[in-house]
């Protein structure tokens, strides 16, 4: 017979067993993920039917992505995470995030093993990265993974649905690290094989300048690079890249050349723009004046723009009609703005040669417009030489007076002595070579020649009266008229070869000569005594003696010295 003990033990374990049966053990629902229909909205809970004896609440916020409004209404369904089965208020404690989480989990694990790519979504910036919510799971962006280039700004990129790439997984610690730069590269590949395979020369692409050089700039084409050169951004001169482009910046490019075994691809901005060198001789014609730029300077000329992608060159020798020998940056500097003539226009070519200077006026030409040959100008002597003075007739050009022509009576040396640098002169034009770029000038010019009178009235073959002015070896120098200068040289000084002494005559002592030659511009005669002495001679003889006269030649010789004194009153 069983006793009350016994009873009462049987009846505890079929208690245990038919709730057992009922809600199974306690040990099968916490920690596990549950099926669940919504009954109702409470406040900021959802209150869910689970299939146990008790209903489950779940904050609403577990029910929307983060940073996103949830919307829960009664009857949908969702899949739980079993917290604990019973709380202190008997409800069952649920949570969506968790289920989220563990089912989320539990895909990523088979996309990381088959190295398929996931979706998600970008809603937080930690320290050294970024958080990304996938369908659950919080995984880790590194900031090194954001993108292929240095992102500046996230914020486009957040909130946004993409695809990312699983690094690594560890589900006891809950880490999970991914990346979307292996995504972008994996498809730049796919994009880089897809463009290559159609690129052809004379394409026109879209790209994003991804680096700049000296040389030029790199730009990105969606999966593959090409060089823009320097020379290809524009028809302008552009001395640096960074003048027209920035990193980051989309431009249109053509594709120019394509070499399919190095896979070189260069690039061209200004092939879709209008060539501004087409008709370029039509626009500037020869001899016309136009303003333009200087772009460029180098040590034999400088560059000037005329318009856009249109230069020319000003050589150095036509920069200036003074400075021969000055650089070109002492002319002309960078951006000025100057005036030029067009020299010569070679289209083929693409060059035009322009003329600095001959915008300017010729400064030999202007001066001899202004000062005719004749007129008489007033001037500083800026230099002087040992063959005469520099005087300034204008800005930058000199004009000289040779020593010959400083005065009428002193040798040249002597006179220069009288003239100083810095010193304010008056001079007449003489000549202006404009070819030869020289303006020759004359003091002395200024006064009427006191010789003139007498080179007018001396010829050839007259004898004069002169007086000895000078003693040399050679000759003698004598003045005619105190004005002319002549000289005798010791062969004409007497007939007879003994008396063709200089030292026989004293300066200051008379002497009639014969003149042989006149030199007017030098203003000088060349004189002779011996000439005189056989012309008298000959004519004594025609005029006193004959073959058979039986006269001497001594008489004849008184005869005529004695007719002389008669006429010209000697004694």
């Amino acid at each position: 017979m069983a006793t009350a003990t016994s009873l009462a033990n049987a009846g505890e374990e079929d208690f245990a067993a038919l709730l057992d049966a009922t809600l199974g053990p306690d040990t099968g629902f916490a920690g596990s993920v549950v099926t669940g229909r919504v009954l109702r909205i409470d406040g900021d809970f959802a209150v869910l039917d689970v299939g146990l004896k008790s209903e489950g609440r779940v904050p609403l916020k577990e029910f929307a992505a983060p940073g996103q409004k949830p919307e829960v209404k009664p009857g949908d369904v969702y899949e739980l995470f079993v917290e604990r089965y019973e709380d202190r208020d008997g409800s069952i404690v649920l949570s969506r995030e968790k289920a989220r989480r563990e089912e989320a989990w539990t895909t990523l694990e088979k996309s990381h093993q088959a190295g398929i790519r996931v979706n998600g979504v970008i809603f937080g910036r930690v320290k050294g990265g970024f958080t990304v919510d996938l369908g659950g799971a919080v995984a880790f962006l590194p900031g090194s993974q954001v993108d292929i280039r240095p992102v500046r700004d996230v914020m486009p990129l957040m909130g946004n649905a993409q695809p990312f790439q699983i690094l690594k997984m560890d589900r006891a610690r809950g880490n999970i690290v991914v990346s979307r730069r292996a995504v972008l590269e994996e498809t730049r590949a796919e994009q880089r094989s897809e463009l290559i395979q159609g690129l052809k020369e004379g394409m026109i692409l879209d790209g994003v300048v991804k680096n700049i050089t000296d040389y030029g700039a790199f730009v990105d084409l969606g999966g593959v690079d090409g060089l823009l050169h320097v020379t290809d951004i524009a028809w302008r001169r552009i001395n640096h890249p960074s003048e027209a482009l920035t990193i980051g910046m989309p431009v249109k490019v053509q594709v120019i050349r394509f070499n399919q075994d190095t896979q070189r691809i260069s690039l061209g901005m200004k092939q879709l723009m209008s060539d501004p060198w087409d008709g370029v001789a039509l626009k500037y014609p020869v001899g016309a004046k136009f303003s333009g730029r200087v772009t460029n300077i180098t040590d034999y000329g400088a560059f000037v723009e005329l318009e856009a992608g249109v230069e020319g060159l000003v050589h150095v020798s036509e920069m200036s009609w003074t400075k021969k020998n000055a650089h070109p940056g002492k002319i002309v500097s960078t951006s000025e703005q100057v005036d030029v003539i067009i020299l010569d226009v070679d289209e083929p070519k693409r060059r035009i040669s322009l003329g600095l200077k001959q915008a300017q006026g010729n400064p030999w030409e202007l001066f001899v417009e202004a000062h005719p040959v004749g007129s008489t100008i007033e001037g500083e002597i800026r230099n002087i030489t040992e063959f005469g003075l520099f005087i300034g007739v204008g800005a930058e050009i000199d004009g000289m007076v040779h020593m010959s022509d400083i005065s009428w009576d002193e040798a040249g040396e002597a006179a220069m002595q009288a003239y100083s640098k810095g010193q304010m002169v008056k001079a007449k034009v003489l000549d202006v070579d404009v070819e030869k770029e020289r303006i020759s000038l004359g003091i002395k010019q200024l006064q009427a020649d006191p010789a003139a009178e007498v080179l007018d009235r001396v010829r050839k073959g007259d004898v004069v009266t002169c007086v000895v002015t000078k003693v040399e070896q050679n000759g003698i120098e004598v003045k005619v008229d105190e004005v002319l200068t002549g000289f005798i040289r010791r062969a004409e000084l007497a007939r007879d070869r003994g008396d063709q002494r200089p030292d026989k005559f004293a300066i200051g002592e008379k002497v009639d000569a014969k003149v042989t030659a006149v030199d007017r511009a030098a203003r000088r005669l060349t004189l002779t005594i011996k000439g005189k002495e056989v012309e008298e001679e000959r004519e004594a003889m025609r005029e006193y003696g004959s073959a058979d006269s039986g006269a001497s030649l001594g008489d004849i010789l008184g005869a005529a010295i004695r007719r002389r004194r008669e006429i010209t009153g000697e004694e």
